[in-house]
């Protein structure tokens, strides 16, 4: 009986006692198999499918956003941006900020260096200045689409005849940045009028002109203005006429006032010649397929395809006249907007 205690013993020290638990072992991994068999056949858990997470706001504002400079508040080329912003917006897709500014001269100065500015209402003779600061500015700026001539208003009181009467007298040409106080001087050089030249806000001029502290301002923007269209001014005041000819060739045009845009100014069947500054919309020349470029030319694609709602009566009439293919002296044309002329060019020939 010794014996087979020590034998057992032995034989569980020696690794043989396991061989004893072989059938309980096996009856057990018999009733545990199924169960897992059956686990192994049973669906995964569904997995929650990772949803992107939503975008920030700013993000999705900004994503389509692009900014114009347009101009002061009473002049034209704000009006104009205004009236671009309602036509190209497509919420998320476009969204056209118009910027209230000093002009559309000052205008260059923000499309170069000012954030958030992609694309602006310029004069195309403030482009000859920024040639001596900016040599390559022909290769930074492009124009998208020549708009309207701004055009010059002599405006003078009744003893004033003719503009060689202006030399040595007060003439305004508006706040400093505006076209008139820009283009307004340069034109007065050429004429090679000599005279006391002030920069005060237009509106304050026309008081001071009643009062005959003042003998003209000078008016840069497309006409009717309102200032003259509105306003009651006694017999004697007047447009002085301004001529067209070779000094002016580089970059102005010519042009005319008429008794249709200032009635009360100009008799029926008369015209007061005079001369315009062509005003452009510019863009920045980014990089092609840069991000900023891809808003341009979004921009561009909605401008062009709905530019006869803008010929549409509720819009200014000068849509009306606008050519798509017209080009502005100086700059090249903006990639997209080539490329989509390319493709339609039939949209060349301005509305009747």
């Amino acid at each position: 009986m010794r014996q087979l205690r020590l034998q057992g013993a032995w034989n569980a020290r020696s690794g043989l006692f396991p061989l004893l638990l072989l059938p309980a072992l096996g009856l057990l991994l018999v009733a545990v198999q199924p169960a897992r068999v059956e686990a192994q056949t049973q669906p995964a858990p569904r997995q929650l499918r990772r949803e992107a997470p939503p975008q920030k706001p700013q993000v999705t504002m900004n994503a389509w956003t692009i900014g114009l400079a347009g101009g002061l508040l009473e002049g034209a080329p704000i009006r104009l941006a205004a009236e671009i912003a309602r036509v190209v917006d497509d919420g998320e897709k476009l969204h056209v900020l118009p910027i209230v500014t000093r002009g559309p001269t000052e205008n260059v100065n923000s499309l170069l260096y000012l954030r958030g500015v992609d694309v602006a209402i310029v004069n195309s003779d403030s482009l000859d200045e920024y040639k001596s600061q900016v040599p390559d500015i022909q290769q930074r700026l492009a124009y998208v689409l020549n708009l309207f001539p701004s055009e010059l208003h002599i405006f003078v009181r009744p003893e004033i005849r003719s503009l060689g009467d202006l030399v040595g007298k007060r003439v305004n040409f508006n706040t400093m940045g505006t076209a008139a106080a820009y283009s307004g001087p340069l034109i007065f050089s050429r004429l090679g009028l000599d005279v006391q030249k002030t920069f005060i806000p237009h509106q304050i001029a026309l008081e001071q002109m009643r009062q005959g502290e003042v003998a003209a301002v000078v008016f840069i923007t497309s006409k009717p203005v309102d200032a003259f269209v509105r306003g009651r001014w006694e017999p004697g005041f007047k447009f002085l006429p301004v001529p067209y000819d070779s000094r002016f060739e580089d970059y102005y045009l010519p042009a005319a006032l008429d008794a249709t845009e200032y009635p009360n100014l100009i008799k029926q069947g008369e015209r007061v010649t005079t001369i315009a500054v062509p005003t452009a919309l510019v863009a920045f020349n980014f990089p092609a397929k840069s991000n900023r470029f891809e808003r341009v030319a979004r921009f561009v694609d909605y401008l062009f395809s709905r530019i006869e709602r803008l010929q549409q009566p509720g819009f200014d009439q000068k849509w009306r006249s606008i050519n798509l293919g017209s080009t502005v002296p100086g700059l090249g044309r903006f990639l997209a907007a080539q490329a989509w002329l390319d493709r339609e060019p039939r949209a060349t020939r301005p509305s009747q």
